[in-house]
């Protein structure tokens, strides 16, 4: 309950509370009217999580995610950087108002297909963008040997999110998105198969071309196994993409696997290091 009351009062500072320094080739998602805000955030994630950014109609973008492992395992694994997971994935814009989604990560072999699409956008009348997503996980490292009855279904998970952004000025958003996870295979020791989330992320803008961002999810799931997931990074604007550099208690690059699988504790050190790229064509 305190949990659920802390993001409850943190949404309500939403509502109660440019210069376009990204190269065009970027940022190219215009404004057509004169009361309509830019954009929350400069990048498709705020952190690892989903960011209220769509791509503009007909652009493609390319994905890299690269999380190296546990940097608290020292010069054992040289800080991490011998224990990697990869996300390779493409972006298409639909429309202005509609994107989807390709992606493969090396960690469980699992592949999620997405939608992300605009409902409403902050401007003089409405305080707030609202954007939803949605996402199919394929894991395809699920063997026949550890489950003798697998099916295909078993194989798949489903995300659905509403992400709602308040860019207050040029240089601070803040973004809540509360989430849904529903896994048809789990593990009813340490999860649920439905699981509820709530997250909280922002971006300040402290040059011209770098911000820091964080962002931290309570899952309400009451006996998993799982931890909280909390990440800092930080966006570089460079030419022709964007680069964020990012620490986080979860390795997965996945969004349901980034939401319901992380194992690490920052308190301890047991955190990784990582960068997404993406890529503009």
């Amino acid at each position: 309950m305190t949990k659920t009351l802390l993001f409850l009062s943190m949404f309500s500072s939403i509502f109660a509370f440019s210069q376009e320094d990204l190269l065009k080739d970027i940022d190219t998602i215009q404004t057509n009217t004169s009361n309509t805000s830019p954009p929350a955030f400069k990048a498709l994630q705020i952190v690892t999580g989903q960011s209220t950014k769509l791509t503009a109609k007909n652009e493609w973008y390319i994905v890299v995610a690269h999380r190296f492992g546990d940097v608290s395992t020292g010069f054992k694994d040289f800080f991490g950087l011998d224990d990697a997971s990869t996300k390779l994935g493409v972006i298409y814009g639909v429309t202005d108002g509609l994107s989807l989604s390709l992606s493969r990560e090396t960690n469980m072999k699992t592949f999620e297909l997405g939608a992300k699409y605009k409902l409403l956008k902050q401007n003089q009348n409405f305080p707030v963008d609202l954007v939803g997503y949605n996402v199919m996980a394929i894991n395809t490292d699920l063997d026949k040997d550890n489950y003798p009855h697998l099916q295909f279904g078993d194989r798949l998970s489903y995300l659905t999110q509403a992400l709602i952004s308040r860019r207050f000025n040029e240089n601070f958003s803040l973004q809540l998105s509360p989430s849904y996870v529903h896994k048809n295979l789990y593990e009813p020791n340490v999860e649920d198969n439905n699981q509820f989330l709530a997250g909280l992320g922002g971006r300040y803008k402290i040059s011209k071309r770098i911000s820091i961002n964080a962002e931290y999810f309570v899952n309400f799931d009451s006996h998993s196994f799982y931890k909280n997931p909390l990440s800092l990074g930080m966006d570089i604007e460079t030419g022709g993409h964007v680069f964020q550099l990012l620490f986080s208690n979860s390795q997965l690059n996945s969004d349901i696997g980034y939401l319901t699988n992380a194992t690490g504790k920052w308190e301890k050190g047991q955190i990784f290091f990582g960068f997404n790229l993406y890529r503009v064509f």
